[in-house]
């Protein structure tokens, strides 16, 4: 009897062995599906939290622009800064890994703003010019313009330039159009010149017979023009040919470098084109 209770005993203890074995070997199979299950939960939080590390360290770039210039720069009903330029530099700031933030000023006053450090960037589809390049750095062209001379659709008597002898022509401060209307004045052509800060209102005073003709830059007036056909049109040969550049403080090499870099990869992947074919869609804002 004795014996056989040394016996029952001696089987309990390997079985209570055999099952704590058991319940060690479940318990640490469970933990290794545990870490196998959590293991992409934790990658992909690293992830995010590497993505949003990455977007705080991208450097940001204030952009000057004289937002009534449509189709390249304007204001929508939401208030914010859109057009050809925004989209552009847009699309270049993303290729190249920086952000920008847009400021809204008259265009005379851009190019002091650069110089003194308020922004970083010009946008304003300002023409490339020799005077201007001894006051700031232009990226590589990335639209061609010229000046083009306007009258309102029942005036017959202006055909050119040759037709302004006497005559008031509207422009915009600071632009092309205004030096252009300077020359032609100190050449004794014209005999007044009406500046104003945007281009909307020298195309009003034109609408409204305030002004004879307006001196404005071509690719601006044909977009007004596909919008609200019949109530100025283009008179002649364009006055000059020019180019419009983003602009950057003299000196300033590595912001020069990634805008033209971007201005190449943008137009190389087609994303340019796509933009330059919804240029008059912006003046219906």
């Amino acid at each position: 009897m004795k014996k056989m209770l040394k016996i029952m005993a001696l089987l309990l203890v390997i079985t209570t062995v055999v099952f704590a074995a058991g319940c060690s070997d479940k318990a640490a199979e469970s933990t290794e599906e545990g870490a196998v299950e959590e293991a992409p939960i934790a990658a992909e939080e690293e992830s995010n939290v590497e993505q949003s590390a990455s977007a705080e360290d991208m450097p940001t770039y204030i952009v000057g622009t004289e937002a009534q210039f449509p189709p390249f720069e304007i204001v929508d009903s939401g208030g914010n800064v859109i057009g050809f330029d925004i989209d552009l530099l847009n699309a270049i700031a993303e290729d190249q890994g920086f952000k920008v933030e847009y400021l809204d000023q008259d265009f005379a006053g851009l190019i002091p703003a650069l110089q003194t450090g308020n922004i970083d960037i010009i946008a304003s589809g300002m023409t490339i010019t020799e005077e201007r390049e001894e006051q700031v750095d232009f990226s590589e062209p990335y639209i061609t313009a010229g000046l083009a001379l306007a009258v309102t659709v029942d005036n017959d008597e202006i055909q050119s330039v040759d037709d302004l002898q006497g005559k008031t022509v509207a422009v915009q401060t600071g632009s092309t159009g205004y030096l252009k209307a300077e020359e032609l004045k100190d050449a004794g052509v014209i005999a007044e010149i009406k500046d104003f800060p945007h281009v909307n209102e020298a195309i009003e005073e034109l609408k409204i017979g305030g002004a004879d003709a307006m001196i404005n830059d071509l690719p601006v007036t044909e977009a007004f023009i596909a919008v609200q056909p019949g109530v100025i049109k283009i008179v002649g040969e364009p006055l000059n040919s020019e180019s419009y550049g983003f602009a950057v403080r003299s000196g300033n090499t590595e912001l020069l470098e990634m805008i033209n870099a971007g201005l190449e990869n943008v137009t190389a992947s087609g994303k340019y084109d796509e933009l330059l074919a919804d240029l008059p869609n912006y003046m219906e804002e």
